[in-house]
């Protein structure tokens, strides 16, 4: 159950960094700014707002 557990929080913390990510930049498109990231950048934002996410599932 412990891997079941934590490969639910790893598809979570993925998808919902993706949608984080999407959305702060979407939202400052509205603003006025325009940016643009290249694939690595957007890897290791991807990945680091993966980690942030899945460290507020622990108590």
């Amino acid at each position: 159950m412990k891997y079941l557990s934590g490969l639910i929080r790893l598809i979570v913390s993925l998808i919902g960094s993706t949608i984080i990510i999407y959305a702060i930049n979407f939202v400052a498109g509205f603003a006025g700014a325009d940016y643009s990231f290249t694939n690595g950048e957007v890897f290791v934002i991807w990945i680091l707002m993966a980690i942030l996410i899945n460290n507020c599932f622990k108590n």
